[in-house]
C-alpha cells in the first residue's frame, strides 16, 4: 500500500493582505510529485458529512455569506468569497478522501493538504480563518463507519478549540492539542474540559518551546495518551505556525523537529492502530516553512531519512517545560 494525498488549494479564497492564502502553497506545490506519494483527486464533502458537525442553520449561513461575499465573517479576521463555500466543501472533502481510504485498507497513510483549514471552526460558527471542521467532520465519519475509537493529535501553534468543540462529548474521540498559551482564540488551558479527563488533553505552551519540548511531549503525553485511549486510527492536525519563525507566532519547531514528532506519530499509530494515520494540514504562514515542514512529515509517512534538513534550527534557548508537563501528568493519570 502507498501514501497517498489530496491537494485542495483553493485559489479562489483569498482577501488583500490576509495570511490565510493560496500562496501559502506555492513553494511546496511543485515539490508535491517528489515525495514519493501518490496523489489522489479530492470529492466535496456532503452536507450530510457536515451535520454530524455542524447543524444545517450554520451551514446556510456560510454559504449565504458566501453568496454576498467577498467579506470578513468574524473579528481574527476570517474571511469569505464568492467560491469560499464551494472551496470549503472541497477541504473538507479531501480530508475524508484519505481518511476514508486509510480506513479501508486502500491506502497505507495520507496527508490531506488543503484550504480553508478547520481547527478553529466550531459547531455553530466559522472561525479563526477555519470555515468548517474539517478534521472533525473526518473524526465522525470514521466513527460513523464503524470505528470504536479515534484520536485527533493537533500541533499547530494555535489551539483547536474548533476540533475540542466538536469532539467535548464524543467519548469514542480523544483529543490532544499542543499550542502556544496565551495567544488567539485564547483558550485550551489544561483543566478544560473536566468530564473528559484522559481524552481530551491541552498542552499549553510558553513561547519558544521548540524541538526538545516537542519531542518530550509525544514521548510523555501523546504516546502514553495513545496507549490507554486505544484509538484505531490517529488524525494529526499539522500546523507549521509552529516553527520558529513564523511571521503570527512565537513557538521553537525547526523542520527537523516537524519530522521528529511525525516519525513519533507514524510511529504510535504503527504499534497501536495498524499503521493507519492521516495527516491534515492547519496552520502556517511563511510558504518555505509550509514547503519544508509538509515534506517532512511525507518522509515520516514513507518512512526516509528526512530528505531536507532547510538548516533552521532555533535561534532562541527552549524554556523549562518541567512543571506543566508534571502538571498534565498529574492531571491525566499519565
Amino acid at each position: 500500500m502507498t501514501t497517498i494525498y489530496t491537494f485542495v488549494p483553493s485559489s479562489g479564497h483569498e482577501f488583500p493582505d490576509h495570511p490565510e492564502r493560496p500562496g501559502r502553497l506555492d513553494l511546496l506545490e511543485p515539490m508535491l510529485q517528489s515525495f514519493g506519494a501518490d496523489r489522489v483527486e479530492a470529492a466535496p464533502a456532503a452536507l450530510d458529512d457536515l451535520m454530524r458537525v455542524h447543524p444545517a442553520g450554520m451551514v446556510k449561513s456560510v454559504q449565504e455569506a458566501c453568496r454576498q461575499g467577498p467579506g470578513v465573517i468574524d473579528y481574527a479576521p476570517t474571511y469569505v468569497t464568492q467560491s469560499t463555500y464551494e472551496d470549503a466543501l472541497l477541504a473538507a472533502g479531501g480530508v475524508l478522501t484519505c481518511t476514508r481510504s486509510v480506513m479501508n485498507g486502500d491506502a497505507k497513510n495520507g496527508f490531506a493538504i488543503v484550504r480553508p483549514p478547520g481547527h478553529h471552526a466550531e459547531p455553530d460558527r466559522a472561525m479563526g480563518f477555519c470555515i468548517f471542521s474539517n478534521i472533525a467532520i473526518a473524526a465522525k465519519d470514521l466513527l460513523a463507519r464503524g470505528l470504536e475509537r479515534v484520536m485527533v493529535i493537533d500541533y499547530d501553534a494555535h489551539h483547536g478549540n474548533g476540533t475540542q468543540a466538536c469532539l467535548l462529548n464524543e467519548e469514542r474521540a480523544g483529543f490532544i492539542s499542543t499550542h502556544q498559551w496565551g495567544i488567539y482564540p485564547g483558550t485550551g488551558w489544561l483543566d478544560d474540559a473536566p468530564h473528559a479527563k484522559n481524552r481530551l488533553v491541552n498542552v499549553p505552551l510558553p513561547a519558544h518551546a521548540g524541538d526538545e519540548t516537542f519531542s518530550r511531549i509525544a514521548d510523555e503525553v501523546f504516546k502514553p495518551m495513545v496507549e490507554s485511549f486505544k484509538p484505531e486510527m490517529l488524525l494529526v492536525s499539522a500546523g507549521f505556525d509552529s516553527h520558529w519563525n513564523d511571521p503570527i507566532t512565537s513557538l521553537g519547531l525547526s523542520t527537523r523537529g516537524f519530522y521528529n514528532v511525525s516519525q513519533k506519530l507514524v510511529g504510535l499509530a504503527d504499534e497501536y492502530c495498524h499503521g493507519r494515520i492521516v495527516f491534515v494540514l492547519e496552520g502556517g504562514y511563511d510558504p518555505a516553512n509550509v514547503a519544508h515542514g509538509v515534506g517532512a512529515v511525507f518522509d515520516a509517512l514513507t518512512s526516509r531519512p528526512l530528505k531536507n534538513e532547510a538548516d533552521d534550527q532555533s535561534p532562541h534557548k527552549e524554556p523549562d517545560f518541567e512543571s506543566r508537563l508534571n502538571e498534565i501528568r498529574k492531571r491525566h493519570g499519565i
